[in-house]
């Protein structure tokens, strides 16, 4: 046992003692995988702003905003009215609403690429509707994606999202490894694996596969594998690559669309044909948008005929979740945008010269107001680099912070909310140096 973990337990008992019976009602003791870590993770009590405390009474300052989710913090008040008025109207009703109306013109009007939108429950029913979409639009079944990366847990694109590297086949050529048991047969088959930030191996399979591809999928920022930006040369490498081989090019901003006013596409200047959105866009409560051309976004339009697409659902676009969201959006102007990225470029800077100053080899990638650190030898810029980082560092790095008061991801990645300040910042990088002081050790 670490020393970390040592002082981890005698932090949090009641915590242990809970997680404990929670696994005898529920398996593995929560219902979100990711967010296990030995030797369990702690149950939270009540957070306001950036700050947490856990049911031990331990009080953390909050890196992680419900894995980028809160943009704006916890309880924050427009947020907290917006949905306070709504719900004493009504949670949500057997048809459209006003607030529907509101947010999909607000969405329209910010993002790039949407001409019109449809509301889910979560990112990873936008990337399902987003995927079947391309496949109705175009009449084709292969889908393209990128190695490492997270879009959900649809059987489509649950394929190489963390495979190992004795699995993982040629990188130019990544292999389709399952992401998961209880996959369809023939789903690694209908998907292609793209390795990232390879523009020329990228189009080379894209151009290889486009007679029967309907969708590039791709997140501007590979989020579970480490918040590790794209290239901008790739990005545009594959919007021409599948505009040439007539497939749509899907966004999956679930997590990169902090990173600009209308996202990472605004950002790199790219417009995929397809945006898929959640995360932050609730406002912390379940919210998934689909959006693009509307020409695409017609399949789902049943004003003339059955669609194509029929996308029931009744929960789809409750009132009280599209609240929040035009109340996060409405306080989520370009000024704080920009407010945040400053801030997180200074964080990233500062996080990797503690690292750097105790001897220690790593590096910290990011965007915007996202950042993570990986122990490695060399830069990060796929997800194979970040695969070879050095996990036992990690695991120690946020046992080690947690104990010192601040709280990441268990994998090392973090993000920033609008209520972090100078002396948050501040409080992170001396934990942080502390920490890799013990590490180096």
């Amino acid at each position: 046992m670490t020393p970390e973990e040592e002082r981890y337990r005698t932090l949090t008992p009641t915590s242990g003692l809970m997680f404990a019976e929670a696994a005898s009602h529920l398996p593995g003791g929560d219902s979100r995988s990711p967010l296990f870590h030995p030797p369990y993770p702690v149950v939270w009590k009540a957070g306001a702003g950036c700050r947490l405390e856990d049911v031990d009474g331990n009080q953390l300052l909050d890196f992680t905003g419900n894995h980028t989710s809160l943009v704006l913090g916890y309880g924050h008040p427009a947020v907290d009215e917006a949905i306070r008025s709504q719900l004493g109207r009504g949670p949500v009703f057997p048809g459209t609403s006003e607030p529907q109306l509101c947010l999909a013109r607000t969405l329209c009007e910010r993002v790039p690429s949407f001409e019109r939108v449809r509301f889910t429950n979560s990112g990873t029913e936008a990337v399902m509707l987003g995927v079947r979409a391309a496949r109705a639009f175009t009449g084709r079944t292969t889908v393209a994606k990128v190695e490492g990366g997270y879009n959900g847990s649809v059987d489509a694109v649950m394929v190489s999202t963390a495979p190992t590297l004795a699995e993982a086949g040629p990188q130019a050529r990544p292999r389709a490894v399952p992401g998961s048991a209880g996959l369809p047969p023939g789903t690694c088959e209908s998907t292609v694996v793209l390795p990232f930030n390879d523009a020329d191996a990228a189009t080379s399979l894209v151009e290889e596969h486009a007679g029967d591809l309907a969708a590039v999928v791709v997140e501007p920022v590979l989020g579970s594998a480490g918040m590790i930006p794209a290239d901008p040369e790739y990005l545009q490498a594959l919007r021409e690559a599948a505009t040439a081989a007539g497939a749509l090019l899907v966004f999956d901003e679930v997590v990169s669309f902090r990173v600009d006013y209308g996202g990472a596409q605004e950002l790199y200047g790219v417009t995929p044909d397809v945006t898929c959105l959640g995360k932050l866009v609730g406002g912390g409560l379940p919210l998934g948008v689909v959006g693009g051309r509307a020409d695409v976004m017609a399949v789902f339009d049943p004003t003339r005929a059955l669609p194509p697409v029929p996308h029931p659902g009744s929960y789809n676009a409750n009132p009280l979740s599209l609240a929040a969201a035009q109340a996060t959006l409405d306080v989520l102007d370009r000024s704080a945008v920009q407010r945040l990225n400053a801030r997180g470029e200074e964080v990233r800077s500062r996080i990797a010269g503690a690292l750097s100053a105790a001897g220690l080899l790593a590096f910290v990638t990011g965007l915007g107001s996202l950042f993570a650190v990986h122990f490695t030898a060399g830069p990060v810029r796929t997800y194979r680099d970040a695969a070879r980082g050095d996990s036992g560092l990690r695991r120690r790095l946020f046992l080690g912070l947690f104990v010192e008061g601040v709280l990441i991801d268990p994998r090392g990645v973090g993000c920033l909310s609008l209520p972090v300040g100078d002396p948050e910042v501040e409080r992170l990088i001396a934990a942080t140096e502390v920490v890799a002081a013990r590490l180096a050790e």
